[in-house]
């Protein structure tokens, strides 16, 4: 699957907007949503919100794990543990990346909550880096990770698979010539 893929998916992911024009529910194909009134928080998908707020019909209330609280949390978490910990959204980049793109001024402190989020990305894609190379390293045949984000899968995705495949090459190879070489002493 394919990064916009992957965006397109996250797009059905629900945030809360406040409207500011009332409308009665919308029956769509993904579920209904509203009833919307003025001025009262509602529950939308995200391709929804970003539509109204590119119209100017809405104003966006970022999740609560997009908080900068929260991000220096998970932050910190994040370094202190060898393993995945669990984010706010399993598309907390493609969310995040959206609402800071569609509507900066609805995030408060917008510029650091990039940065935080930029840098959780970072720690766990180096982290997922170095979990891949000892992998390879211990010749490994299956893994398994918790709490990865497909975002993030699809990071590793076009090196991993070649990879294992050179390794799968080179054992065999290694393999026929153990095999040879203990033909020929069994010879002598």
């Amino acid at each position: 699957m394919e990064a916009v893929e992957e965006e397109f998916l996250a797009e059905r992911e629900h945030v809360q907007i406040i409207p500011n024009f009332s409308h009665d529910k919308l029956y769509l194909i993904a579920g209904d949503v509203g009833p919307f009134v003025a001025g009262i928080p509602c529950s939308v998908p995200l391709w929804l919100a970003v539509n109204l707020r590119q119209r100017g019909k809405c104003r966006l209330l970022p999740p609560a794990w997009m908080e900068a609280e929260a991000l220096a949390a998970k932050k910190e978490e994040e370094m202190q543990t060898k393993v995945f910990t669990k984010m706010g959204s399993e598309n907390y980049m493609a969310v995040a990346q959206l609402l800071l793109t569609t509507a900066p001024h609805d995030v408060p402190n917008a510029h650091l909550v990039r940065t935080l989020i930029k840098d959780i990305w970072d720690l766990r894609i180096a982290k997922l880096r170095s979990s891949v190379a000892e992998f390879i390293k211990q010749s490994g045949r299956h893994a398994r990770l918790h709490h990865l984000t497909p975002m993030e899968l699809h990071s590793v995705r076009p090196i991993l698979p070649s990879a294992l495949d050179q390794l799968l090459r080179l054992g065999a190879a290694a393999s026929g010539a153990h095999n040879v070489s203990l033909n020929d002493s069994s010879m002598a």
